[in-house]
C-alpha cells in the first residue's frame, strides 16, 4: 500500500516538473515572440507548433482587427495566400492517384485550350512543368482570370512566356496555379473549392476553405497592408471578398481563378498545423490517409534544385540553421505566412501575422523566420 501511494507520489512530482517546464518553455518564448512582435510592428501573430505528430503548442498574440481592437484568437481564420498551392496540388495527386490524369499529360488537353510556348511550340508543356513553376509561364498579363492566357481570349497571349524552353527554367508564377485548379475541375467534376473540401479539409476534420460564404465571416482576421511612408496600416477588405455576382455565372474548368487555388484559402493556423502535420507523416494524419507515401514523396521531391521547388512545396536550408525544411511561404494583401516541417525529426512549425513591417532576410519575412527560430529554440532545441 505505502508503495503505491510512493509511485503516485513520484508521478505527480514528475508531472508537475514537466508542467512547470512547459510553463517555463511557453514564457520565454512568449516573451521573445512579444519583442519580435514589437520590432516589427506586427497587428496579430498565430503560431502552431508540431512535435511527433502533436501540436504542443499554439498561441495568439496581438489583434484580429484594429478598428474593433478585437483580440486574435486561435480559431481566426486566415487567407493563407501562396500556401494555398500546396492543397491544389495534393488534390492534383489524388486524382493521379484515381487515373483520372498524369504528371506527363500535356497541360493544353487537361485545361480545353492551347497551352504552348511560341518560341517553342513543338514543346509539350506538361502537368508536372506547370506544377513544379518549369513551364515558362509568367504573370504579365495578370493571373485573375484564364482569359490572359487563352489564345482565343487575349491578343497579348504570347507574353505570358518565358523566352525560355518549358522544363529548362524555373520562375514562381500564380496564373499556374489558378490553371491547375482549372483541370481539377474538368477531371473531378467538382467545383473547385468544394472538391478541396469533400477530400482533403473534410477527412483531415479541418474547418477551412476558398468560397467566403461557405465559412464563419465572424473568424476572418483582418488583413492589413503596410505603409512605408506613412508607417500606418490599412484593412484590405479585398482578401475576403465574395465575389458573388461572378459565382452566379461560374463556368466549371474555367471560372477556377475567382475561388483563387493560388492563394485563396481560409484556414486558422492550428488547423493548418493538422493539415502540415499529414504532409510530414507522407499522406497521412490522425488515421486518416490522404495521399500515398509515393503522392506525398513527388511533391516533396524538388524539381528545381536552384529554387529547391517541388510541387508547391519547398525545400529550404537556410530556415533554420542546419536543418532542412520543407513547406512553403505565402504573402498577399499584408498578410505573410509560412509553414515549414522537418520530414525525418517530425516537427513542425505554422506561423501567420496579419500585417506586420515586411523587411526580408534570406529570402523569409524577418519577422517570421525569427518567430520560427524562437519556437524551434524553446519547443523542439
Amino acid at each position: 500500500m505505502h508503495r503505491t501511494i510512493f509511485l503516485k507520489y513520484l508521478l505527480v512530482l514528475f508531472l508537475t516538473s514537466i508542467s512547470a517546464r512547459s510553463f517555463a518553455q511557453s514564457a520565454e518564448a512568449e516573451a521573445k515572440i512579444q519583442e519580435a512582435i514589437k520590432k516589427y510592428e506586427a497587428v496579430g501573430l498565430s503560431v502552431a507548433v508540431v512535435k511527433k505528430g502533436r501540436i504542443i503548442y499554439t498561441h495568439s498574440f496581438g489583434l484580429k482587427d484594429i478598428e474593433s481592437n478585437t483580440p486574435l484568437k486561435e480559431n481566426n481564420l486566415f487567407r493563407i495566400a501562396s500556401i494555398s498551392k500546396s492543397f491544389s496540388a495534393t488534390s492534383v495527386m489524388q486524382l493521379a492517384e484515381k487515373g483520372k490524369l498524369s504528371l506527363a499529360d500535356d497541360f493544353s488537353k487537361l485545361v480545353g485550350f492551347k497551352v504552348r510556348n511560341p518560341k517553342y511550340p513543338e514543346t509539350v508543356i506538361t502537368l508536372k512543368m506547370v506544377m513544379s513553376h518549369t513551364s515558362s509561364i509568367n504573370d504579365s498579363q495578370g493571373y485573375f482570370n484564364l482569359d490572359v492566357i487563352n489564345p482565343a481570349k487575349n491578343p497579348d497571349w504570347a507574353k505570358c512566356y518565358n523566352g525560355y524552353e518549358p522544363g529548362k527554367g524555373y520562375q514562381y508564377c500564380n496564373l499556374n496555379y489558378n490553371m491547375t485548379g482549372a483541370v481539377i475541375e474538368n477531371l473531378s467534376g467538382e467545383r473547385f473549392d468544394q472538391y478541396v473540401k469533400r477530400h482533403i479539409l473534410d477527412p483531415l476534420k479541418l474547418y477551412g476553405g476558398y468560397c467566403v460564404d461557405s465559412l464563419d465571416n465572424s473568424l476572418f482576421t483582418t488583413l492589413y497592408e503596410y505603409d512605408t511612408v506613412s508607417k500606418k496600416f490599412t484593412a484590405a477588405p479585398m482578401a475576403y471578398a465574395p465575389r458573388r455576382e461572378e459565382l452566379k455565372n461560374y463556368m466549371m474548368g474555367y471560372s477556377t481563378p475567382i475561388l483563387s487555388p493560388t492563394g485563396g484559402m481560409k484556414i486558422s493556423a492550428p488547423d493548418l498545423a493538422r493539415y502540415m502535420t499529414m504532409h510530414m507523416y507522407r499522406g497521412e494524419y490522425n488515421g486518416v490517409r490522404i495521399l500515398s507515401k509515393k503522392s506525398s514523396a513527388t511533391m516533396q521531391a524538388k524539381i528545381s534544385d536552384q529554387e529547391g521547388y517541388g510541387l508547391a512545396i519547398r525545400t529550404v536550408d537556410n530556415l533554420i540553421p542546419g536543418k532542412i525544411m520543407k513547406g512553403h511561404t505565402g504573402s498577399a494583401y499584408g498578410l505573410y505566412s509560412t509553414m515549414f516541417f522537418q520530414p525525418d525529426e517530425k516537427f513542425g512549425f505554422v506561423v501567420i501575422t496579419n500585417g506586420c513591417r515586411d523587411t526580408y532576410s534570406n529570402g523569409f519575412n524577418d519577422l517570421l523566420a525569427t518567430t520560427v527560430n524562437i519556437l524551434y529554440d524553446n519547443f523542439i532545441k
